[in-house]
């Protein structure tokens, strides 16, 4: 598990851990039943307060991505595919809006970002599927 934090970035560092484990989840990097760095660990790896890593781990516990055990660790969750899905679709669903509202401002018709999406929607199949064959 690789994480970048930003000092810089408007993101509070507890924010960026979580989004970027919840991201790496949803991806199906971090699959079911991966052990996570105990909080100590990440917290100096990352050269942040433990309590940082933290309210990061609780936030992921309790929108359930992990689970800990007192004196087993930290785990990735078994998360069922639809809800995996469902969370997915939420976060396209996000994009998707942003994206309409940055278009409407910058006043790019509706064909013109449907033709976008489906444009990027193409060529992400295209490289799903020529990893697919690397695997």
């Amino acid at each position: 598990m690789t994480l970048f934090i930003s000092n810089s970035s408007d993101d509070a560092i507890y924010f960026q851990i979580e989004n970027q484990i919840k991201n790496q989840i949803l991806t199906g990097e971090l699959v079911s039943g991966t052990p996570l760095p105990s909080m100590r660990v990440l917290a100096k790896d990352l050269r942040v307060s433990v309590i940082t890593v933290q309210k990061a781990y609780e936030n992921l516990s309790r929108e359930g991505f992990i689970t800990t055990g007192v004196g087993r660790g930290t785990f990735v969750s078994d998360i069922k595919e639809s809800v995996l899905k469902e969370k997915n679709l939420s976060l396209v669903e996000e994009s998707v809006k942003d994206a309409a509202g940055k278009a409407k401002r910058g006043g790019i018709g509706k064909e013109e970002v449907i033709a976008l999406f489906e444009k990027h929607f193409e060529s992400e199949v295209v490289n799903d599927n020529s990893r697919n064959k690397e695997s």
